[in-house]
């Protein structure tokens, strides 16, 4: 059977050429970046060529980047570790967290208000799952340590006004962190350096932490990043031996920082010329299965949203049963976020967008990424009609 992977969001396979790439520090210059001698400064030497390329192609300095075991770990050293040094600083335990994040950011806050007695305030979204600035400045307070935002949701592919979100934090003196891990290969994840607030005030509008993944754009699982302003103040999680400028101990993985490295290289490559053609091919996707699938709705921002993420709801069918039977029909896709797979739960996502218990329990999310062809994207379609019918009867 020909299988149809529509379920890239979850996770993507690795390129060749970033295999290629990683395949001499897994075999021959394994060193330990921290070792002294010569074997290790090859790898230290392949570290930071890793990095330089990464801070490149971010349109940031070297030492911005620091490397983690993935998203999660990126998010939490951005939620976590940016509010609490922010309140060693002086600023108040308060931090303002989108509804809509991915669980790793509201995971970080829920620690934070557990274990360190912060108040988190909920910022809410719209139909679309978007967030809005002047809905952010009524949430924030002088003293507000940090402003949790992601640049595109994972579940409904929304993108979010980062750059808006980002001024309006800054206006009111918080730090901000981003979860990028979706935009990745996509877009820019870094916003401009500069803007203006509401009030017309020139701010700097670059977020204080950017987390972005590998394993979302052809780098292997376990391999991250975190983008900190230089010389940036962070509580690190995790301590030891001091690597990555004491802001996340551990021996580094050298051979995954050379492939996301490498694989954040080809995407941007490609960006402009396969962001134009994966658009019109989602665009034609979402049109025919809403033609369709009787019943079927758009779910997400119907036109800011990640270019190549599609998701429904389908009111009357049950989403597990309908992901069961595409998955025998040789389609991949998931029921929203993969790290909450397997749960009965309505989706928060769609409960923050004012869907109804009963309707978010059916949702649909379809992704894919840039070889996935218009005749796959219609042959899912006509499966996907075929299994809603039979699951109706």
């Amino acid at each position: 059977m020909t299988i149809i992977d529509l379920d890239q969001a979850a996770t993507a396979s690795v390129r060749r050429r970033v295999l290629e790439a990683m395949w001499p520090h897994l075999t021959a210059d394994y060193g330990n970046p921290s070792s002294t001698h010569a074997f290790g400064r090859r790898a230290a030497d392949a570290l930071e060529e890793a990095r330089a390329r990464i801070a490149r192609l971010l349109g940031v300095r070297a030492g911005q980047i620091v490397f983690t075991s993935g998203g999660t770990e990126a998010d939490n050293l951005g939620v976590i570790g940016l509010t609490l040094a922010a309140i060693a600083a002086g600023r108040d335990r308060h931090v303002v967290v989108g509804a809509v994040e991915h669980e790793a950011v509201l995971a970080a806050a829920e620690h934070l208000a557990r274990w360190h007695g912060v108040e988190v305030s909920r910022l809410g979204v719209d139909e679309f799952g978007r967030y809005s600035a002047s809905e952010l400045e009524a949430l924030l307070r002088p003293g507000t340590a940090l402003v949790a935002v992601q640049h595109a949701n994972n579940e409904v592919g929304t993108i979010q006004p980062v750059d808006d979100l980002v001024r309006a934090a800054r206006a009111a003196g918080a730090r901000v962190h981003v979860d990028a891990v979706q935009m990745a290969g996509w877009m820019p994840v870094v916003p401009a350096a500069t803007g203006r607030a509401s009030t017309g005030t020139v701010v700097d509008a670059r977020p204080d932490g950017v987390a972005i993944s590998g394993h979302k754009l052809g780098a292997p699982k376990g391999v991250g990043a975190l983008i900190l302003p230089t010389g940036a103040a962070v509580e690190p999680l995790i301590h030891g031996g001091g690597q990555e400028r004491e802001r996340r101990s551990g021996t580094e993985n050298v051979a995954g920082a050379v492939g996301l490295s490498v694989a954040l290289e080809l995407a941007e490559q490609e960006r402009r010329e396969v962001v134009a053609a994966v658009t019109v091919r989602r665009d034609r996707f979402i049109a025919d299965v809403v033609a369709s699938v009787p019943g079927a709705a758009l779910t997400g921002h119907p036109t800011e949203r990640l270019p190549a993420h599609a998701s429904f709801v389908v009111p009357g069918v049950g989403g597990e049963s309908l992901l069961i039977a595409l998955d025998e029909r040789g389609v991949i896709a998931s029921s929203g976020s993969s790290c909450a797979a397997g749960r009965d739960d309505p989706s928060p996502v769609l409960l923050a967008m004012a869907w109804p218990a009963e309707v978010a329990r059916t949702a649909l999310r379809f992704s894919w990424g840039a070889s996935t062809t218009q005749d796959e994207l219609q042959a899912a379609v006509g499966m996907l009609a075929r299994s809603a019918a039979a699951l109706r009867v």
